[in-house]
């Protein structure tokens, strides 16, 4: 590709260098990974500002910069105000606008992104469409293939648009995407076109980075707003910030509501849980139908009819998606049972707004006189805010609590443990306890625990690391529960 035809979608405000016979191959941002005839892009980063090491781009082959100002490296360089932005331009441009070729559908909101999308896939599957997956966990091309490592929930532009271009390649026609806001804030997603858009919820989460709700709020807004006539939208209408929601989705574009609480398109009512799941009755129009999951918790409920909902926006056959559902067993690190005897369930839950849905489920299950046990901790260099929250509801909820660490990054376990417990009224010793090594933490259920009763291992779920200072050590939060009883 010439390096005219990427100058015509950025639209420069300078150009220094030019030579329209420059021959672009590839596009890179990392000056580790730059290749011969990659344009090379200056982005700036949390810890790094990639114009900083454009001449090392240069030694390893970059062609071209993309920057936001004049670099001394005798290299065409393409001048714009954000090359955040603008590298979603061209990394579109590189790969072909794959997301044109397929039906593409975002799920966003603070928690449910990763089941949301997974149920979606195998309903797709079971109504014969091919479908891929992005997100937490990597990417995959069928329900029934590995995970390929995507790094963060919704990859940077590059990584996307070429996953795309490899889904497109491999003859699928439909693909389901988590949507992170901070992708939707960075333009990661720019220039994909969603057929369709979910909300699972809104609640605080991120505010280390969006700093308010609101700003939260238009960050998860943004892909609402780009949904064009003809594409859907499905909303949670028990959520706080539906009708702000609501009020942003262009006129053309189909809507339908779901809920439990409030009037909805798409109703869950008459729920019930057990140890094996939940049941509830579904009505959307004339049709009402009970559905029993193996799935647990009103957080699955929720999920469920989510995707059921964007099934039936997709035009996607209700039996055959309400069959898929019933034969679900759940997602890796969701509300995962490990052992037994006592019950120890691992779940994701690491936002205030989780952890309270996830106990309430667990609560649901625990046998009468028997008591529930949470263990978790809070991730450091991010919204310390949601410490005291997530103490006060583990306190609230929970019989007896192990606060420990979880990701402290670079900040003292210790300090966020201590923010922690601000958050908890008496920090009585015969149900408060204290541990920053997790393993040891984990290893305490033994101690604590009695056969009856329900442990919930919260915050990690799926990971299987933790990030200590500058480094990253694997930690398995099943691991650990499975060793522990052997």
């Amino acid at each position: 590709m010439k390096l005219e035809e990427i100058i015509k979608v950025v639209e420069p405000k300078e150009i220094k260098n030019y030579d329209k016979n420059i021959e672009i191959t590839g596009i890179s941002y990392n000056s580790q990974k730059t290749k011969s005839g990659d344009l090379f892009v200056c982005l700036q980063g949390e810890y790094a500002d990639g114009h900083n090491w454009a001449k090392m781009a240069k030694e390893r082959g970059a062609v071209a910069l993309l920057c936001e100002r004049e670099l001394e490296v005798e290299l065409p360089q393409i001048i714009v105000n954000s090359t955040r932005h603008k590298i979603a331009e061209v990394a579109a441009l590189l790969y072909d606008y794959p997301s044109k070729k397929l039906e593409l559908i975002g799920v966003t909101g603070t928690n449910g992104k990763t089941t949301v999308t997974h149920l979606l896939q195998k309903i797709y599957e079971a109504n014969n469409k091919k479908c891929a997956l992005i997100g937490t966990l990597g990417y995959k091309m069928s329900s029934s293939d590995t995970y390929h490592d995507a790094k963060h929930t919704t990859p940077q532009a590059p990584e996307l648009q070429a996953t795309l271009k490899k889904i497109v390649e491999n003859g699928i026609n439909s693909t389901v995407m988590e949507v992170s806001s901070h992708a939707l804030e960075q333009n990661r997603v720019g220039r994909c076109h969603f057929k369709g858009a979910v909300l699972t919820n809104l609640t605080q989460d991120h505010l280390d980075y969006h700093i308010t709700m609101e700003n939260y709020f238009e960050a998860k807004a943004i892909l609402f707003k780009g949904l064009k006539p003809g594409d859907f939208a499905v909303i949670n209408a028990d959520d706080e910030y539906a009708q702000k929601f609501l009020e942003v989705i262009p006129k053309g574009v189909k809507v339908l509501t779901y809920g439990i609480k409030k009037a909805a398109d798409v109703v869950a009512s008459d729920i019930e849980f057990s140890t094996t799941g939940a049941t509830f009755d579904f009505q959307y129009q004339e049709e009402k139908r009970k559905i029993k999951l193996k799935m647990n918790g009103m957080f699955s409920v929720y999920n469920a009819i989510a995707a059921l909902t964007a099934a039936v926006c997709a035009e996607l056959d209700l039996n055959s998606s309400i069959e898929t559902l019933e034969s679900t067993a759940g997602v890796a690190g969701r509300f995962e049972i490990v052992n037994n005897h006592p019950m120890v369930i691992v779940d994701y839950a690491h936002t205030p707004d989780g952890l309270e849905n996830v106990l309430k489920t667990a609560r649901e299950i625990t046998p009468e006189g028997a008591n529930l046990i949470c263990i978790f901790g809070c991730g450091g260099d991010r919204d310390a805010t949601k410490r005291p929250k997530m103490g006060a509801i583990a306190d609230k909820l929970s019989d007896k609590i192990i606060v420990t660490s979880d990701n402290p990054r670079s900040e003292d376990p210790q300090q966020i443990i201590s923010d922690i417990l601000t958050g908890i009224q008496s920090i009585n010793p015969q149900r408060i306890f204290v541990e920053s090594d997790r393993g040891v933490a984990i290893s305490m259920i033994k101690k604590i625990a009695k056969e009856n009763d329900v442990v919930l291992v919260a915050g990690k779920g799926h990971e299987d690391y933790q990030i200590i200072k500058d480094k990253t050590i694997h930690f398995d939060d099943r691991e650990q529960v499975r060793a522990l009883f052997g």
